[in-house]
């Protein structure tokens, strides 16, 4: 038995990527949010996501922020690893711009974050470095 490369009858896998949706009325979207099946399920339960045609919207990015912490590099919980990255991957100009944090949120913790204390890794920064755990 024989098996050619490329060929969609033997393994899917092989099939080239779709950077566009068959009907032009959807969007595909990519998050990384950590552990992958956690945040699936929020992301199933929107009312308008299918399995392969997400559209990417003001609510799936508010189910992207709300069910992961983007602060902990490659990590989430007490899950650690590269693995569980966080990144917004977007397939056109409008998603980009949606995806970009609104100036509010540039260099949030810079600003003072949530409690108004300023954090900084600035070289030659003297402020105190605060714990919050």
């Amino acid at each position: 038995m024989a098996a050619t490369a490329g060929s969609s009858d033997n393994n899917p896998a092989f099939d080239a990527d779709e950077d566009n949706p068959s009907n032009p009325a959807h969007e595909f979207a990519q998050f990384g949010a950590g552990c992958f099946w956690g945040v699936e399920l929020a992301f199933q339960r929107v009312e308008g996501v299918q399995n392969r045609g997400w559209l990417l919207t003001g609510n799936l990015l508010s189910v992207f922020w709300e069910r992961h912490d983007p602060t902990t590099l490659n990590r989430q919980g007490g899950n650690v690893g590269a693995q569980y990255r966080s990144g917004i991957y977007y397939y056109n100009e409008n998603q980009a711009r949606l995806a970009r944090a609104e100036e509010y949120h540039q260099q949030y913790l810079e600003k003072g974050g949530r409690f108004g204390a300023k954090q900084s890794a600035d070289k030659g920064c003297t402020d105190p470095i605060r714990c919050y755990g």
